[in-house]
């Protein structure tokens, strides 16, 4: 993934589980949502997926969340501004809403800020 080399962009990663047995409600919520974010003039990037299995080729070991279940969205924002109005926006506070109650985490997702290192 390329983005602007602007040093005032904000990214980061939200990661969440789903509740047993509402892991597909939460992947059409996540997909709705994310419609509605990727149309935001300061999104540079909006990207969910799904925790999959480890290719055995990998040597890896799993990373966060149970496969299946746990999801995780990268995200980017031309700069802070961008990143407040994402966040300020009515459709976000009515898709946290929905999706509290059908996961894990109490506080709703976790969030990871990420400064580029180049």
């Amino acid at each position: 993934m390329s983005w602007s080399s602007d040093e005032h962009r904000v990214e980061l990663i939200a990661r969440f589980t789903a509740l047993p047995g509402h892991e597909e409600e939460v992947a059409d919520l996540l997909l709705g949502f994310t419609a509605k974010v990727r149309e935001e003039p300061g999104c540079l990037a909006f990207e969910p997926s799904r925790v999959a299995a480890v290719p055995q080729a990998s040597g890896a070991t799993a990373g966060p969340g149970p496969v299946g279940t746990g999801f995780v969205v990268i995200e980017a924002y031309r700069d802070e501004a961008a990143f407040a109005e994402h966040l300020a926006a009515p459709y976000g506070a009515e898709f946290n809403a929905a999706l509290g109650p059908l996961i894990e985490e109490a506080d709703g997702s976790v969030l990871t800020f990420l400064a580029p290192l180049g």
